[in-house]
């Protein structure tokens, strides 16, 4: 990790206080950095690559205004081979580069059939299925301790703010439980009515590992899900990634404008 950190330092020379992570199709909002140094995860030491349709596999880091940005545009999922460790190295990274807001953003499976497809949703808590966790093994007590809280993993503060600009903005914002799956098949419809009597609003493939990482560290989280699709079940249809993409290219003109206002407000 501290290679990574080392490159990262020699190619820029902003100190970021807020990331975002970008899900599937919802890579627009690093356009909107100015000053911005662009590193492909294939340069950096001991960063792990994104072989995800819809994940360009980049960091961006610059400036939104006055503040320092740095933007995953594109992540690491365990359905691709990746070691737990390796899909939270960005998070960790950032981290030691002084990042104190992170901001996920995902695209998910909706299961509450209050949402529709496109919906923005803020998640209020997750249910972590992927069968391991990245803090297993020794803890390494420099980035965090043994046993670390997870009751406000998705800060409520956070999302109360979020919801505050999502009301200037026009852009209404749900709320929900999120359960992260390993993938990469989609869940079943049995799989999705498990889901729901144990409280899942939504599904998806990522984010839970990298807020577990975050919250070791002790950077604050928020979590934005686009319901790409419906989940299986939900609706007498099939579910396949070109919907997803395209429902992400979709709202992600509203995502960057909640984003480009919000920012600034998680470090203030």
């Amino acid at each position: 990790m501290q290679a990574a950190i080392d490159y990262i330092r020699v190619k820029t020379k902003i100190t970021p206080a807020a990331g975002v992570v970008l899900g599937s199709g919802l890579g627009a909002f690093a356009e909107e950095l100015a000053v911005r140094t662009e590193i492909p995860y294939t340069e950096i030491p001991g960063w792990p690559q994104s072989t995800a349709v819809g994940h360009a596999g980049k960091l961006v880091l610059g400036k939104l205004g006055e503040l320092d940005v740095a933007v995953l545009s594109g992540r690491a999922h365990l359905y691709e081979g990746h070691p737990m460790e390796k899909v939270v190295f960005g998070t960790r990274v950032l981290a030691r580069l002084g990042v104190k807001a992170m901001v996920y953003t995902n695209a998910a499976g909706g299961i509450n059939p209050g949402y529709s497809q496109g919906a923005l949703v803020l998640v209020s808590d997750h249910i972590h299925l992927q069968g391991t966790n990245p803090l297993v093994g020794p803890n390494d007590d420099s980035l965090g301790p043994r046993f670390p809280d997870m009751s406000d993993a998705y800060d409520a503060e956070f999302r109360q703010r979020a919801k505050a600009v999502g009301a200037r903005r026009g852009i209404e914002l749900g709320e929900g439980v999120y359960a992260a799956m390993l993938g990469p098949s989609y869940e079943t419809p049995a799989e999705i009515r498990y889901l729901r009597a144990i409280g899942a609003d939504l599904v998806g493939m990522s984010t839970a590992p990298e807020v577990i990482a975050a919250r070791h560290m002790g950077v604050r989280c928020l979590a934005i899900s686009c319901v790409t699709n419906m989940a299986a079940g939900i609706l007498p249809q099939k579910i396949n990634h070109e919907e997803v993409l395209e429902t992400g290219a979709r709202v992600r003109g509203t995502l960057v404008r909640l984003l480009r206002e919000l920012l600034p407000e998680l470090v203030s």
